[in-house]
Protein backbone atom coordinates (compact mmCIF):
# COMPACT_ATOMS: atom_id res chain seq x y z
CA UNK A 1 0.00 0.00 0.00
CA UNK A 2 1.08 3.27 -0.96
CA UNK A 3 0.07 6.91 -0.09
CA UNK A 4 0.66 9.49 -2.31
CA UNK A 5 0.30 13.21 -1.29
CA UNK A 6 0.86 16.48 -3.81
CA UNK A 7 1.48 19.82 -2.84
CA UNK A 8 2.51 23.10 -4.36
CA UNK A 9 -0.11 23.98 -6.31
CA UNK A 10 -1.98 27.25 -7.02
CA UNK A 11 -3.01 30.60 -9.02
CA UNK A 12 0.02 32.21 -11.07
CA UNK A 13 0.15 34.35 -14.64
CA UNK A 14 1.25 33.16 -17.73
CA UNK A 15 4.86 33.06 -17.75
CA UNK A 16 5.19 32.33 -14.27
CA UNK A 17 6.88 29.15 -12.07
CA UNK A 18 5.54 26.66 -9.59
CA UNK A 19 6.73 23.76 -8.38
CA UNK A 20 4.88 20.80 -7.50
CA UNK A 21 5.78 18.10 -4.89
CA UNK A 22 4.13 14.35 -4.18
CA UNK A 23 5.28 12.48 -1.30
CA UNK A 24 4.75 8.90 -0.85
CA UNK A 25 4.54 6.97 1.82
CA UNK A 26 4.25 3.36 2.93
CA UNK A 27 6.44 0.54 3.51
CA UNK A 28 7.78 -0.56 0.44
CA UNK A 29 7.01 3.19 -1.22
CA UNK A 30 10.66 3.59 -2.32
CA UNK A 31 10.41 0.36 -4.44
CA UNK A 32 7.71 1.97 -6.39
CA UNK A 33 8.00 4.39 -9.76
CA UNK A 34 5.98 7.69 -9.97
CA UNK A 35 4.83 9.90 -12.18
CA UNK A 36 2.89 12.98 -13.64
CA UNK A 37 -0.04 13.31 -14.64
CA UNK A 38 -2.59 16.34 -15.30
CA UNK A 39 -6.22 16.74 -16.11
CA UNK A 40 -7.82 19.85 -17.69
CA UNK A 41 -11.79 20.02 -17.31
CA UNK A 42 -14.10 17.93 -19.95
CA UNK A 43 -10.25 16.48 -20.98
CA UNK A 44 -8.97 13.21 -20.64
CA UNK A 45 -6.27 12.88 -17.84
CA UNK A 46 -3.51 12.82 -19.41
CA UNK A 47 1.12 11.78 -18.80
CA UNK A 48 3.18 14.65 -18.12
CA UNK A 49 6.74 13.52 -17.13
CA UNK A 50 8.36 10.76 -15.75
CA UNK A 51 12.20 10.70 -13.64
CA UNK A 52 14.70 9.01 -15.31
CA UNK A 53 15.95 6.46 -12.68
CA UNK A 54 14.02 3.61 -14.62
CA UNK A 55 15.22 5.03 -17.94
CA UNK A 56 18.13 6.94 -19.56
CA UNK A 57 16.52 9.95 -19.49
CA UNK A 58 13.40 12.12 -17.66
CA UNK A 59 10.43 11.93 -20.20
CA UNK A 60 8.36 14.39 -21.03
CA UNK A 61 5.07 14.84 -22.96
CA UNK A 62 5.94 16.89 -26.21
CA UNK A 63 3.31 19.89 -24.91
CA UNK A 64 5.59 20.58 -21.57
CA UNK A 65 9.29 19.68 -22.94
CA UNK A 66 11.42 22.11 -22.32
CA UNK A 67 9.44 24.14 -19.82
CA UNK A 68 8.94 21.34 -17.41
CA UNK A 69 11.81 19.41 -15.33
CA UNK A 70 10.68 16.32 -13.01
CA UNK A 71 13.12 15.31 -10.22
CA UNK A 72 13.22 12.47 -7.53
CA UNK A 73 14.58 12.34 -4.05
CA UNK A 74 14.88 8.94 -2.83
CA UNK A 75 15.83 9.60 0.43
CA UNK A 76 12.37 11.76 0.91
CA UNK A 77 10.63 9.33 -1.43
CA UNK A 78 9.58 12.84 -3.31
CA UNK A 79 9.23 13.52 -6.45
CA UNK A 80 9.08 16.97 -7.77
CA UNK A 81 7.53 18.65 -11.14
CA UNK A 82 9.41 22.72 -11.65
CA UNK A 83 7.41 24.24 -14.26
CA UNK A 84 8.53 27.24 -15.61
CA UNK A 85 7.19 29.11 -18.43
CA UNK A 86 3.06 28.17 -17.98
CA UNK A 87 1.18 28.82 -20.28
CA UNK A 88 -3.46 29.18 -19.70
CA UNK A 89 -3.45 25.62 -21.26
CA UNK A 90 -1.31 24.11 -18.39
CA UNK A 91 -4.40 25.05 -16.36
CA UNK A 92 -5.07 21.15 -14.90
CA UNK A 93 -5.32 19.11 -11.95
CA UNK A 94 -1.65 17.52 -11.28
CA UNK A 95 -1.53 14.04 -10.34
CA UNK A 96 1.33 11.96 -9.11
CA UNK A 97 1.04 8.20 -9.56
CA UNK A 98 2.70 5.33 -8.38
CA UNK A 99 3.63 1.64 -10.06
CA UNK A 100 5.49 -1.18 -8.33
CA UNK A 101 8.22 -1.52 -9.99
CA UNK A 102 8.30 -0.03 -13.33
CA UNK A 103 6.78 -0.10 -17.07
CA UNK A 104 7.69 0.62 -20.57
CA UNK A 105 3.78 1.47 -20.51
CA UNK A 106 4.47 4.37 -18.40
CA UNK A 107 2.11 6.68 -20.44
CA UNK A 108 -0.93 5.13 -19.75
CA UNK A 109 -3.18 5.61 -16.80
CA UNK A 110 -3.84 2.04 -16.66
CA UNK A 111 -0.35 1.20 -15.87
CA UNK A 112 -0.50 2.57 -12.30
CA UNK A 113 -1.27 1.50 -9.00
CA UNK A 114 -2.20 4.57 -6.65
CA UNK A 115 -2.97 7.95 -7.47
CA UNK A 116 -2.53 11.20 -4.96
CA UNK A 117 -5.54 13.52 -4.40
CA UNK A 118 -4.38 16.05 -7.04
CA UNK A 119 -3.24 19.48 -7.04
CA UNK A 120 -4.94 22.20 -8.95
CA UNK A 121 -2.70 24.58 -11.10
CA UNK A 122 -4.44 27.42 -13.02
CA UNK A 123 -2.43 29.89 -14.85
CA UNK A 124 -4.44 33.52 -15.84
CA UNK A 125 -3.47 34.76 -19.26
Amino acid sequence: QVQLVESGGGLVQAGESLRLSCVASGRTANRYTMAWFRQAPRKDREFVAIPGERFDNPIYADSVTGRFTVSRDNSKNTIYLQMNSLKPEDTAVYYCAAVYPYSFEYRRTETYSYWGQGTQVTVSS
